[in-house]
């Protein structure tokens, strides 16, 4: 699956635009938890195990996007849009939801 964050394809010719697909991952309270727990792991401002944590988020969100343009017979997605947004949830915690949105088409060349 050829996916992209342009509207177009080099060297390609769109035939077909299939339609808006998406894709979300959620992750729970426990990684902030844990991300301020393990804050003696943080090198030069930044944290490894939460970076890793939004990365696998990310990869979660953009196969789940690619499954459900594949299921609707594109071999593309073009104009991929990727959101980071904060869930508040009760008893004060609160989520990430990462989604992945985009154009599923099928392509020829």
């Amino acid at each position: 699956m050829l996916m992209t964050t342009t509207s177009t394809l080099d060297g390609k010719r769109i035939v077909k635009y299939v339609g808006i697909v998406s894709g979300e991952a959620i992750l729970g309270t426990n990684v902030f938890r844990d991300f301020f727990a393990g804050i003696r792991d943080i090198v030069g401002g930044r944290s490894g195990s939460y970076e890793s944590a939004l990365r696998d988020a990310k990869d979660i969100a953009m196969r789940e996007m690619a499954q459900a343009a594949q299921a609707q017979g594109a071999n593309a997605v073009i104009g991929i849009d990727l959101d980071y947004e904060t869930i508040g949830v009760q008893d004060g915690g609160s989520m990430l939801m990462v989604t992945a949105s985009g154009t599923a088409v099928v392509y020829e060349g």
